[in-house]
């Protein structure tokens, strides 16, 4: 997306799914030097709806990420990942909901970067233990917002995109390669690795 003046911009949805609560949204524009924020909240799916069943639940999840998309129209969406010490019920109900909203976003074309909480607190906070207060606080710094965004649900949502748009701008300015493309290893390291014959196995040569 390109301004009047020429300045390339780039709009970021931004989520933060819950296993059982609330889900985060954040919609973030930024032009590479200012980021301003253009909407924010959270989802929560009635209680009788979620007794229900699972999949009535994910089905409101999925068609308002979908609405999301339709609205504002990002380039881009960021989610923040499963929290590696949860439990393996709550990891799997959460799993459940990345699901649906990866699908959201595959159905619409965008591209999604996943974060981990700790790389969200250390982009946006400096510091990758910072509380939800800490990190509401930050984000309206940086968003230059008049308030302190609530719940904080939709601040870390708000701050999963921030993180995005960081990470990119330093990728830019540094000119570090994209991690989906590094590139893999060399055939004859590929080659060497897979020998069942120890004596078979040669080292790449410097230069090939």
């Amino acid at each position: 997306m390109s301004s009047s003046r020429g300045t390339t911009t780039i709009r970021v949805l931004g989520l933060d799914p819950a296993a059982a609560g609330p889900t985060g949204y954040g919609v973030i524009e930024s032009d590479g030097r200012r980021h301003a924020m253009l909407h924010y909240g959270h989802f929560q799916c009635p209680a009788k709806r979620q007794k229900e069943s699972a999949a009535a639940a994910l089905r409101d999840i999925h068609e308002f990420v979908c609405s999301l998309i339709r609205d504002f129209s990002p380039q881009v969406m960021a989610v923040e990942s499963i929290f590696s010490a949860l439990n393996v019920r709550t990891a799997l109900r959460l799993a459940e909901v990345r699901g649906v909203v990866l699908l959201a976003a595959e159905q619409h074309g965008l591209a999604v970067h996943s974060y981990s909480p700790r790389e969200i607190k250390a982009s946006v906070a400096g510091y990758g233990h910072a509380d939800k207060r800490q990190m509401q606080v930050m984000v309206r710094a940086l968003l230059s917002m008049s308030e302190i965004p609530e719940p904080a649900d939709a601040a870390d949502a708000l701050a999963v995109a921030l993180c995005h748009l960081q990470t990119e701008h330093a990728r830019a300015r540094f000119g570090l390669p994209d991690p989906k493309t590094i590139a893999k290893p060399s055939r004859i390291i590929r080659m060497a690795a897979s020998s069942t014959d120890p004596k078979e196995t040669r080292m790449p040569v410097a230069g090939i």
